[in-house]
């Protein structure tokens, strides 16, 4: 059984995947690869001067999968369901189990109407922590909001689900919070 499954490799679904992998849970990523992010020229990312949105998507893939994140590419997600105390998510490849799950398909919702989520007239209904009505189920970015559809939202609400998952394994609130020794312990280099 994974920890998070997230469903979506978009921004929202590939930070979620980040935050979780890069603080010791297991992270599975299904991408079907129709980001909107490929008809995109990011101009207005914190940090980012001006990358193409294909390139941006490469950046953080290279960016996951060097944190451990099991991704497959390519393969879609044909259901998900409640499975006693976790997930079970349908593909063609098979089933798979997760204690959380993470919906991160764009404007798509279908899979959270199908695991029975709350919706506030056309989006999913979700919290401040991207928590849905269904314990322990994120939705994230275009799915819970009716215009705000931009990379740098939908990262961010990734990240709050990827954090709150882990203040709740912790039994405590968690902060992701690096300082540069951080850095020069993963990445090398230093003194």
């Amino acid at each position: 059984m994974t920890n998070v499954t997230v469903v979506g490799g978009g921004p929202a679904g590939l930070s979620a995947a980040l935050f979780a992998a890069k603080n010791g849970l297991d992270a599975v990523v299904f991408d079907t690869d129709e980001t909107w992010m490929h008809k995109a020229h990011l101009f207005n990312y914190p940090g980012v001067g001006s990358v193409d949105g294909s390139a941006m998507m490469e950046t953080m893939r290279t960016q996951v999968d060097s944190f451990g994140v099991d991704r497959h590419q390519g393969v879609a997600v044909t259901d998900v369901s409640s499975a006693g105390d976790g997930f079970t998510v349908t593909t063609d490849e098979g089933e798979h189990d997760a204690d959380y799950l993470v919906l991160a398909t764009g404007a798509n919702r279908d899979l959270a109407e199908s695991l029975g989520c709350d919706f506030d007239e056309d989006v999913v209904d979700v919290d401040v922590t991207m928590e849905t009505s269904v314990a322990d189920a994120y939705a994230t970015g275009a799915m819970v909001r009716a215009e705000e559809w931009q990379a740098v939202i939908s990262a961010g609400d990734g990240a709050a689900a990827a954090l709150n998952i882990l203040t709740k394994e912790e039994g405590e609130h968690f902060h992701d919070f690096d300082v540069p020794a951080d850095a020069a312990s993963l990445f090398g280099g230093g003194e």
